[in-house]
């Protein structure tokens, strides 16, 4: 839990829709971008981290917390529109994000030219994005008729989060985990909370979004900040060859690779990330810091 002040705002994107933010701490303005099956309150330990050097916005995207749904037209622009909204509402300079909201964060890179300075960790980044579509057809009809714990299953391998040990389990028994997990939670965290079962539903849009900016990687050459390039040595094995791909096409790019650290080590602990940690989150806010606060 944050023991700095968290104050709640708002901003509309360009399309009308409510974008929704938490703001915490004094200094230079910093947008953090979450990533799947996350909110606002998911980097609450990296803010506070942040706070004393740093202005954070926790933006929620859509479909989340504070913010409005997504329409039937979403794509990485309107992505990108929304990070927009909340950096020109904080007169912001300087962004974070994480697996799916890192990938927003380099594209908003190359294309908003207010950004001078992004970190990312793990960003969604790949070059075949027929994977990314082919489950979102069972996932989409799982969803339809309520049957989110088998959604979640599908979604899990379908985005290559599923560590090797669950590949061999049958999928009845994997269903089964996720619906008492998703209890659990919701007994545990109450009926206000963004829990993951609410959260399910936004799976789709991530998907697509990574199907879309699949294979861009040359585009990324264009990218005029500097950015920070993080991943984690226990991270999807199914990204970091793609971190290679884009340290080498990047103008600017600092890379780091945590030793020990997994894909949600950036975000508080619990809910989809158990393994989670205050120390790996303090490693990572470290990096960040310093790598923003250099001239």
């Amino acid at each position: 839990m944050m023991t700095t002040e968290l104050t709640q705002g708002a901003v509309e994107s360009r399309d009308g829709t409510r974008i929704g933010y938490w703001k915490t701490g004094r200094g230079p303005a910093v947008v953090l971008v979450h990533g799947s099956m996350e909110s606002s309150r998911s980097h609450t330990l990296l803010a506070e981290a942040l706070a004393d050097d740093f202005t954070v916005y926790l933006l929620d995207r859509r479909g989340r917390g504070l913010s409005g749904p997504h329409r039937p037209d979403h794509c990485v622009r309107t992505e990108v529109e929304d990070v927009e909204a909340v950096l020109t509402l904080a007169g912001a300079e300087l962004a974070f994000g994480v697996s799916a909201g890192g990938a927003v964060v380099m594209e908003a890179a190359r294309t908003l030219p207010v950004l001078r300075k992004v970190a990312v960790y793990e960003p969604a980044l790949v070059m075949d994005g027929d994977r990314h579509r082919v489950w979102l057809a069972r996932f989409d009809e799982e969803i339809a008729r309520g049957d989110i714990p088998g959604a979640m299953v599908t979604s899990m391998f379908g985005l290559q989060l599923a560590p090797s040990f669950l590949k061999v389990m049958p999928r009845r028994m994997l269903t089964r985990i996720t619906e008492k997990m998703l209890f659990k939670e919701e007994r545990q965290l109450g009926a206000d909370a963004v829990t993951m079962r609410k959260l399910a539903p936004t799976i789709h849009q991530e998907g697509a979004l990574i199907a879309e900016l699949a294979g861009t990687f040359d585009k990324f050459r264009e990218v005029s900040a500097e950015v920070l390039l993080m991943g984690g040595s226990k991270g999807l094995a199914a990204l970091k060859p793609w971190r290679d791909t884009l340290e080498k096409v990047l103008p600017q790019c600092t890379r780091i690779e945590f030793d020990g650290l997994d894909h949600g080590a950036s975000s508080d602990p619990g809910g989809t990330n158990p393994r989670g940690s205050a120390k790996a989150v303090g490693l990572i806010a470290t990096e960040i810091k310093a790598f923003l606060k250099q001239s």
